[in-house]
């Protein structure tokens, strides 16, 4: 089986960093090492990860800081560029893995020596109906989150590649200073674009927050904007369907529901981020009865 590593950019992720480690210590198959990049955090984040840290020294937590610039691009290259696994897994800070993420990605890149990218369907902790909203999203992600006919794009909340494959495009992928593009489907169109494979796995399966729901509407039409944004970067590539359609059609809805669940949830005293996978962490033995 091929190592992982785990690379997770932070900037002031007090709320959920220290959730988002546990699930990554509570694996079937230990990662090779958790690397946590923090990028000018302003908050506990470093605390956090470094008390974490002490608390599992057999978990090989590695906390490193890019200062040079702000942004998650840089603070994404500085520890894809540093990881030593034969696979380099990234997420975002509030992402949840569950319980075997790191043995399903070992297990597709060692069956399958084509694979050079894959990502999978996440599940929205902060949402009702997860199961439900995990099936929807793994039809999505499956059918149309795709360019060039039927390569899939990769997805940051749940997103891994071949160590050889990141060193390839390691020069090309776009920096993007103006911060107007979705920086996991450019590194999908380098990887396509290179000949690379992508691949799809509905068992790659993370949790990540609906947040973003509750933005704006400016807000997030600017955030959907970025797949015009990206796509018009890479003026060789195409894709058939358009996903923020979707999206925009789901938003106002959503966007009024969201708040009235999060009320719900704290009225319950309920934290979504630290329950997501318990159940399935205890039914594994991956964490004592009493957490």
């Amino acid at each position: 089986m091929l190592s992982v590593s785990l690379v997770i950019p932070a900037w002031n992720e007090s709320e959920r960093i220290e959730d988002c480690l546990t699930c990554c210590v509570r694996q079937t198959m230990p990662a090779k090492e958790i690397i946590v990049v923090d990028n000018k955090s302003t908050d506990d984040t470093r605390d956090i990860v470094e008390r974490f840290m002490q608390a599992h020294p057999d978990s090989n937590i590695i906390l490193m800081e890019q200062d040079a610039e702000q942004g998650l691009v840089p603070t994404r290259n500085y520890g894809l560029d540093r990881a030593t696994g034969d696979v380099l897994g990234r997420f975002d800070a509030d992402c949840m893995l569950r319980p075997d993420w790191v043995e399903t990605v070992s297990r597709v890149f060692t069956e399958d020596p084509t694979a050079m990218g894959c990502t999978g369907p996440v599940a929205y902790y902060d949402m009702p109906l997860r199961a439900v909203g995990l099936s929807g999203d793994n039809q999505v992600r499956s059918r149309i989150y795709r360019a060039d006919g039927d390569h899939p794009l990769l997805f940051g909340s749940n997103m891994a590649l071949r160590a050889t494959a990141w060193r390839q495009i390691r020069t090309q992928v776009c920096r993007d200073k103006a911060d107007i593009m979705h920086e996991d489907i450019d590194i999908s169109l380098h990887l396509i674009g290179d000949g690379l494979r992508t691949v799809y796995c509905p068992d790659m399966v993370t949790a990540m927050s609906a947040r973003r729901i509750d933005s704006s509407p400016k807000s997030f039409n600017a955030y959907m904007r970025r797949f015009r944004n990206t796509f018009a970067a890479h003026p060789d590539h195409r894709r058939f369907f358009k996903p923020e359609v979707a999206f925009r059609t789901m938003y106002p809805l959503l966007h009024t529901f969201y708040p009235q669940y999060q009320w719900y949830l704290r009225k319950r005293s309920v934290d979504p981020a630290k329950s997501i996978w318990l159940r399935e962490q205890r039914r594994l033995g991956l964490t004592d009865e009493s957490a």
